[in-house]
Formats: structure tokens, sequence, C-alpha cells
């Protein structure tokens, strides 16, 4: 059967149709376009703030709790510390006075044993020659058995005939002139001084020098 020829009429209707199409094909096309960047707009709108970011205000509050913690902690160790070194100064005052009162607890009890001591040494010194040697022995043994005991608990005598004048355990009873002597040297001791394990108990009663005029 013979193909019936086209009419101008048919022509139009086909070009008409083909314009259709197209139309129809860009349409679906920037449908598609204006799809995709919509999706792509809402995935970055949607998006989640990384976790630790500053716009997170539970993160910043835990933040804070922990810096706050932190500077608790570091005063508590400050204070621990300087309880412990208080403590510690403490324990050392105690032991010191312990020491001091066991060192100058028999102060009191050599003091008012000096005189005794002076005593013997004076009667030793103004014996006659008339006396018995057994006299004198005794005197003297008594004596040494005193200085003894004393020195056994941390007593030592000052005899600084001789030496320069001492103000912190010497005690000038007078000043003579003397050219053969240094100004302010004791030429005589008039009474012995004593010191109780450094500390002096009674000082040195002396005669010191001058400069002869």
């Amino acid at each position: 059967m013979a193909k019936e020829p086209q009419t101008p009429l048919d022509d139009e209707l086909a070009r008409q149709e083909q314009e259709a199409d197209g139309a129809e094909q860009a349409a679906e096309q920037a449908a598609e376009e204006r799809l995709a960047e919509g999706e792509l707009e809402g995935l970055i709108n949607d998006e989640e703030p990384l976790e630790g970011s500053v716009d997170n205000p539970e993160a910043e509050v835990l933040a804070e709790k922990v810096e706050e913690l932190e500077q608790s902690l570091a005063e508590a160790k400050d204070q621990a510390l300087r309880a412990a070194a208080e403590a510690q100064n403490v324990r050392r005052r105690a032991e010191q006075d312990a020491e001091k009162a066991r060192k100058f607890a028999l102060e009191k009890f050599v003091k008012e044993l000096l005189p005794v001591v002076d005593s013997l040494e004076k009667a030793l010194e103004t014996m006659q020659e008339g006396a018995s040697e057994v006299h004198r022995e005794g005197v003297s043994m008594t004596l040494k058995m005193q200085l003894d005991v004393l020195n056994k608990f941390g007593v030592e005598s000052i005899e600084p005939h001789g030496e320069p004048f001492d103000p912190q355990v010497h005690e000038a009873m007078t000043m003579v002139p003397n050219p053969d002597l240094e100004p302010n040297t004791v030429m005589e001791v008039m009474q012995k001084g004593y010191l109780l394990n450094g500390r002096l108990v009674r000082p040195a009663m002396v005669v010191v020098s001058q400069k002869a005029s």
C-alpha cells in the first residue's frame, strides 16, 4: 500500500509536537537541577555543629566546671602544703623548747650553788700557813668534787684575766690606769663568771685597765 503524501497541515502538527517535547524535556531538566540545589542547601542548613564547638552551651558549661574543679584542687593542695609546713614548724619549735628546758632546767639551782663554790675557793686562798695539810687537802678535794659535778651538767667557769674586756660576759667593777696593758684589758678577776651550756649564768666581775693619763 502506497504511503499517502503529507499535507502542510501534517507538517505543522509534527513541528508543534516536536517543540512541545523539547519544552517538556527542558522543564524536567530544570526541575531536577532545582531539586538537587534544594537538597544540597538543606543538607548544609541541617548540619549539626561539631562536638566541642564554642557554639555548644553544654560544652561551655562543662569547661567552666572543669576549670572550677582544677582551681579548687590547686587551692586544696596549697592549703595542705601550708598545713604540713605549719605542723613541721610547730613540731620543731616544740623540740627546741624541750631541748632548752632540758639544758637550762638547772639554771636556778646552779645560781644558788655558785656562792658555795666561791666560799670554798676563798677559804682555800685565805688559809694560814699554819693550817694542817689535811685541812687544806680536804677543802681542795671538796672544791674539786663540786666543780666536777658542775662541769658534768654543762657548767663552765669564766676566768678572763689578761683578756680583752667583753661586756657580754664581763661586768666591770672599776677601771684603773695601767701603762703596761692595753686599754680595756682585764687586770683582775674579783669573782669568776659561769656559763650553763653556753648561756651566761653569772658575769665575771673584773677590774679593767684604761689608758694612763
